[in-house]
């Protein structure tokens, strides 16, 4: 009898905790609840976090047009890049940016920051086919970029903010890693233009990202509006 009064006991309690975890919706910084396909039911300051996109999509970023749909070139001029600049490239994908950025660095160096193993193999048989010297590939995680503090006066991120699963902690490390007055250059395609052939969860608005940013210690310092597709938002440390 002792023995089914504390299976029913035990049943009673798993119940109790499994039902209080189907409730809990937010913490302090994010809010759960069901959303769409390309998101993961997890929700900053009202903006559903998008799904990451995989090595599979590699292909995606290395796509012949993309100079011509994103001027990408007109991208890596907005960063006026200093031969002695230390810039990261949070979410570095394939290298695309990293690999433009590098010769205009001559004397700096170029952080290749990424959480997947794949895209970093990448661009690490890139850079030993290449003979590139100033680049250095930095595994990161879902809440760290993992540079060490002050280190960098540019970040670079290229329609990967929006993927972050933990963007109140990514952008906290980041402000470590920059130094004074250093720079964030958010690049994402523009939420607020429909006819742009983008899914709306891998798109910002500039009052969204404003939004974000602000709460964790940066400043909008310009909108560089001179691409086709995509914000070029300038946010400095304070």
């Amino acid at each position: 009898m002792k023995i089914l009064k504390y299976l029913i006991i035990t049943i009673l309690a798993l119940n109790f905790f499994q039902c209080k975890g189907q409730t809990e919706t937010s913490n302090e910084n994010y809010s759960f609840k069901p959303g769409s396909l390309d998101g993961i039911g997890k929700w900053y300051k009202g903006r559903e976090i998008a799904h990451v996109m995989g090595y599979r999509g590699i292909s995606w970023l290395e796509r012949p047009e993309r100079e011509k749909e994103e001027n990408t070139s007109r991208l890596i001029e907005n960063l006026e890049i200093q031969p002695d600049d230390t810039i990261a490239d949070i979410g570095a994908g394939s290298g695309y940016h990293v690999f433009k950025m590098a010769p205009l660095a001559k004397t700096g160096l170029i952080y290749a920051v990424d959480i997947q193993e794949d895209m970093l193999q990448a661009i690490r048989e890139r850079k030993k086919d290449a003979g590139i010297k100033n680049i250095e590939l930095i595994k990161g995680t879902e809440k760290s970029v993992n540079l060490p503090e002050n280190s960098v006066n540019k970040i670079l991120m290229v329609d990967v903010y929006h993927e972050f699963s933990f963007p109140v902690e990514m952008l906290e490390s980041m402000h470590l890693a920059l130094r004074e007055n250093g720079k964030i250059y958010l690049i994402e395609y523009r939420g607020e233009d429909n006819s742009i052939p983008i899914k709306k969860l891998h798109k910002m608005t500039e009052e969204q990202a404003i939004r974000e940013f602000k709460a964790n210690g940066f400043k909008l310092e310009e909108n560089i509006s001179n691409l086709p597709w995509q914000h070029c938002l300038v946010f400095v440390k304070q």
